[in-house]
């Protein structure tokens, strides 16, 4: 069985838990990965899966290095090619498909994806800083302020929290229930929100 499974990010929503108390969730589409093969690692259980099929017309983009591996494998195009921790190899096998039934008994999952790209930020945006006096002919209200050392070392240490590109990383959200999993339209419903925009691919990771 697999640990790990690559979806798309839907969107938020609100749905109603056993108890009767308004939740939001976050969708996430997980169609059916192709297992293509076992991948040998000493002592890791690893498995290479082609994820998100591709149409007809989409295929003929396809580059020639990946479709020509496809076809060798014999299997049909796939947008994607990963490499996913499994519980055991020993009874995967090739040339099945798995989807997101993995998670019919799974509580709690981590969900891994890149984040919004928001560009150059500021500091007071990008860490949260309170920023310079706002009266008395203060002129830096949002600048940085003093950034050197003195004599020793003489140099700004490397580290030192500035403004710069905010945004476009992986981040990981641990520990989010799984509220719902719907086999029939392959959505799992996860408790609260997980990084990246809408449509954006993300990796959902079962917890130990």
């Amino acid at each position: 069985m697999l640990k790990e499974i690559y979806g798309k990010k839907i969107g938020m929503t609100q749905i109603f838990d056993a108890e009767g108390s308004l939740c939001p969730v976050t969708l996430v589409e997980i169609e059916p990965v192709y297992l293509l093969k076992k991948m040998d690692y000493s002592g890791k259980n690893k498995v290479q899966v082609a994820c998100f099929k591709l149409s007809d017309k989409k295929s003929e983009k396809l580059k020639k290095p990946l479709a020509g591996y496809f076809k060798k494998m014999g299997v049909p195009a796939y947008q994607l090619i990963r490499e996913v921790d499994a519980e055991d190899c020993i009874y995967l096998k090739a040339g099945r498909e798995a989807g997101v039934d993995i998670f019919n008994e799974v509580y709690l999952v981590d969900v891994r994806s890149r984040n919004k790209g928001k560009g150059f930020m500021g500091g007071v945006k990008r860490h949260g800083w309170y920023g310079q006096p706002r009266t008395h002919g203060s002129m830096s209200h949002r600048r940085i302020g003093s950034a050197g050392a003195n004599t020793f070392p003489g140099r700004i240490l490397r580290g030192l929290r500035m403004p710069g590109h905010m945004g476009n990383a992986f981040r990981t959200a641990k520990n989010l229930k799984v509220a719902k999993v719907d086999k029939a339209k392959n959505l799992i419903f996860i408790s609260g929100a997980v990084p990246g925009p809408k449509g954006a691919v993300v990796c959902v990771k079962k917890v130990k």
